[in-house]
């Protein structure tokens, strides 16, 4: 399976046009495919076994609002990677952080847009820090299958916490 995923390079041939950006995020905190400004740019790209509120169907309406609110592309990573990329020298922030990704890692299929709009908000106030999509896109269609959720979940744990581990060890201690 190559990493690209069709519809996320549709969105990206939308990144510089504003009024389809505007009229995306409008399905933000809205159930998936609920908001009629999405569908010109949503339902001729569903797969033809995405039927009306199948995972598949929410799946493409959530990342392509997630995509319009913050939609800097990362070529590689997942959103372990990314989170990494947050953390700082002061340990208190890094537990707040810490809590918002396992929040995230533990959040169940009906949940899951609320924490992805967080996380995805709280990746753009940091720095713009960019966000794999195509990566995303796949990990979010596994989501809801009990078998595989586990698997993207773990990636993402260990993404961040190899990258927590590295950044600590690289700190210097006090004398």
């Amino acid at each position: 399976m190559s990493n690209e995923h069709s519809f996320v390079t549709y969105l990206e041939t939308l990144a510089d046009d504003r009024a389809a950006l505007a009229a995306l995020r409008r399905g933000l905190g809205q159930p998936p495919g609920t908001v009629p400004d999405m569908h010109r740019y949503v339902i001729q790209r569903l797969p033809d076994f995405a039927y009306p509120g199948s995972w598949t169907e929410q799946v493409y309406y959530l990342i392509a609002a997630l995509y319009a609110l913050h939609p800097e592309s990362a070529a590689e990573g997942n959103l372990g990677n990314h989170f990494a990329r947050t953390l700082d020298p002061n340990p208190d922030y890094n537990t707040a952080v810490e809590r918002r990704f396992t929040a995230l890692l533990t959040a169940h299929p009906e949940d899951l847009p609320f924490y992805l709009r967080q996380a995805i908000s709280f990746l753009r106030s940091k720095d713009e820090v960019a966000v794999n999509w195509h990566q995303l896109m796949w990990d979010v269609l596994k989501w809801d299958d009990p078998d595989r959720a586990p698997q993207v979940q773990k990636r993402w744990a260990a993404q961040f916490w190899r990258k927590r581990q590295a950044k600590t060890e690289k700190e210097p201690t006090a004398a």
